[in-house]
């Protein structure tokens, strides 16, 4: 009986199969993609070589909708970071300005013909007189004495012969039987790795970002904490929250070997989520649950998920992970909103998000998780530059406390506090003991890693802090911060080759993120690439939205450039009179135009004001021809480096 017939098209190392709609990469690597990507792919392949207009291919792919540019933009990137192209390299898709895209690969299109012998080779295995062998992929037939041609003056039987053959199909049998089982073993081999993707709407016009991300974040957190499993951070996944989102393609992505997914939506005071955890290999569905509750049950739901997740998973939450942090649900609902709004990273969200966690505290005073959020908050208001570290940073120090009084075992709460006394106190021993404690509750989470190297590599030891940050990016690889900072860290290692590379790397994890460019530029500097330096300074600025930074200043008064750099500093100097800014920076700009009087006397404002900048004062290379003078040698002393 003959099947449908099925088209492959292959290029390069690729393979697209029209009938099973999967991308394959190699011999057996299989690319799950969305619908929509995958008809993007499909059409461009099959007009391999000719430029495609902008206006068909949307037409092609939304045959019944109206949609943006942007919508075949993204498609066009995510096949572009699947195909593994650098930015600008263009080696299978090529952007052609003013019409559309062109695909560059040769293409070789495959018909395959399928025949079932399903039955022919039942008819041939029903005759007695044939032994198989069929589980272990071959067939082994012996005639029978009935079978055997009539010969007359035959050779009498080998029997020795005969034994050796029927042993050796034995032993063939034995070794396919172990193979197979081997295999079996290899299929139920317990899963150390999950991700637990935002949740979706059932109805995307009455969506609700903040319950998605909450519902997603509250399981993490349940399912987090033991040595069991790692769980992949919120700031690992918040950015599956497309509705189109593959699942299967996050979870490769995202390199863990099981995925939870689910849909979430609320009617007045009901709550309905849809819940499913796959395994990324193949997409078998090892758990799937629905509820409809009250939204006052949200919690019973949560723990129900969670519960049923980890026997799936074959793994046992700790007492801790079966506590809520909570049990006011209005509390509940403030505390994710803000974490939604921190979650944005920008300074304008900061505020927003304080609001929400205090009101969070007043409805509930003993809710922990949301005192710590309280001090992310005041913390990176300090840190980003946009309030003095006096005025945030004992907030954030008292609300860590108050976190850790309520619970001593709550990991977060401790590299938070880990966190304040490294930027603020300038205790390094406090520090470290606070981050290894968090460490210690939590080894899987990577916050604490990655705080831990911050703290290593900003007083010198370098081996460790590279060893720290590593591991906290093979427990969240796709992070852009901790990538980013990897390469700052290689930078106080003297390595700025490999700093770049990193840094290169993460951009193109994500094109638009500033952090790696805002690093790159201090490695340029070192090498004495000042035009670059300048470039990422300015790239910079137009990503982040934010001031041209000091390193962009410094590099123009290093390339010859000091007239620029000294207006650039005046208007930075006018800016402080109406609102922070951070005197380190302004140091920086005077020590680069060789004022160092000026560098000094602004280092020791930022002293004075504890700029948590300051903290870089011992492996910034931007200060060696200052190291001598007795000024700075004080203030290293003070600062605890000495």
């Amino acid at each position: 009986m003959n099947e449908p017939q099925t088209h492959i098209f292959e290029f390069d190392e690729f393979q697209v199969d029209t009938a099973k709609r999967l991308l394959i990469k190699g011999i057996d690597e299989n690319i799950p993609l969305t619908p929509k990507v995958f008809d993007t792919l499909l059409y461009l392949v099959k007009n391999a070589g000719k430029v495609i207009e902008k206006d068909e291919l949307m037409r092609e792919i939304w045959t019944d909708s109206i949609v943006e540019e942007n919508n075949l933009s993204q498609n066009i990137s995510i096949l572009r970071r699947i195909f593994g192209e650098k930015p600008g390299e263009q080696r299978f898709i090529v952007t052609v300005p003013g019409h559309g895209y062109r695909f560059v690969p040769e293409v070789r299109e495959i018909v395959e013909q399928k025949i079932d012998r399903i039955a022919e080779e039942e008819k041939i295995l029903s005759d007695d007189s044939k032994v198989q062998i069929s589980n272990l992929g071959f067939q082994i037939q012996l005639e029978t004495e009935d079978q055997k041609p009539k010969i007359e003056n035959r050779k009498p039987i080998n029997f020795r012969f005969a034994a050796f053959v029927i042993l050796s199909i034995l032993a063939i049998a034995a070794v396919g039987f172990y193979l197979w089982r081997g295999n079996e073993k290899a299929v139920d081999a317990p899963i150390k790795t999950v991700a637990v993707l935002p949740f979706k709407p059932l109805v995307v016009e009455n969506r609700n970002e903040a319950l998605e991300l909450g519902m997603a974040d509250a399981l993490i957190s349940k399912l987090s904490g033991g040595a069991e499993i790692v769980v992949r951070p919120l700031s690992a996944i918040r950015r599956y929250n497309s509705v189109e989102q593959d699942a299967l393609a996050a979870g490769r992505e995202l390199a863990v070997e099981s995925i939870l997914d689910g849909t979430i939506q609320t009617w007045g005071e009901r709550i309905r989520v849809s819940a499913k955890l796959l395994r990324t290999s193949d997409g078998k569905q090892l758990w799937t649950g629905q509820f409809d509750e009250k939204f006052d049950d949200i919690f019973a739901v949560q723990d129900s998920i969670s519960e049923r997740v980890a026997a799936a998973l074959k793994i046992r939450l700790e007492n801790r992970e079966k506590k809520h942090s909570t049990e006011n649900i209005e509390a509940y609902g403030l505390y994710m909103k803000g974490r939604y709004h921190l979650s944005k990273l920008k300074s304008s969200e900061f505020q927003t998000a304080i609001s929400y966690f205090q009101q969070a505290i007043e409805l509930d005073p003993s809710y922990a998780l949301a005192y710590v959020e309280l001090a992310v908050a005041y913390r990176v208001l300090a840190i980003s530059g946009e309030k003095p570290a006096t005025e945030v940073f004992p907030k954030a120090k008292a609300a860590e406390q108050k976190a850790i009084e309520i619970d001593d075992a709550l990991a977060e709460a401790h590299s938070s506090l880990c966190m304040t006394l490294f930027w603020y106190d300038w205790d390094w021993k406090a520090a470290e003991s606070e981050c290894r404690r968090a460490i210690e509750l939590d080894p899987n989470n990577p916050g604490p890693h990655g705080d831990y190297a911050h703290v290593l590599s900003n007083t010198g030891r370098h081996d460790e802090a590279l060893a720290e940050a590593k591991r906290s990016l093979e427990l969240n690889p796709l992070s852009l911060p901790m990538n980013a900072l990897y390469g700052q860290f290689l930078i106080h290692a003297g390595k700025s080759d490999e700093a770049l590379a990193q840094l290169q790397k993460t951009s193109q994890l994500e094109p638009n993120f500033w952090m790696p460019h805002f690093f790159a530029v201090s490695a340029y500097i070192e090498k004495g690439m000042f035009a670059d330096a300048i470039a990422e300074s300015r790239r910079e600025k137009e990503l982040s939205g934010g001031n041209v930074i000091p390193f962009g200043i410094y590099a123009l008064a290093k390339s010859g450039k000091s007239a620029e750099a000294r207006a650039a500093l005046e208007e930075l100097l006018k800016l402080s009179t109406t609102r922070y800014v951070p005197p380190y920076n302004i140091a920086l700009i005077y020590n680069a135009l060789e004022m160092r009087g000026n560098a000094l006397g602004w280092l020791e404002k930022a002293y004075e004001q504890r700029d948590p900048k300051m903290t870089f004062l011992k492996v910034e290379p931007k200060w060696n021809n200052l190291r001598n003078e007795p000024r700075f040698i004080d203030l290293m002393r003070r600062m605890n480096f000495e």
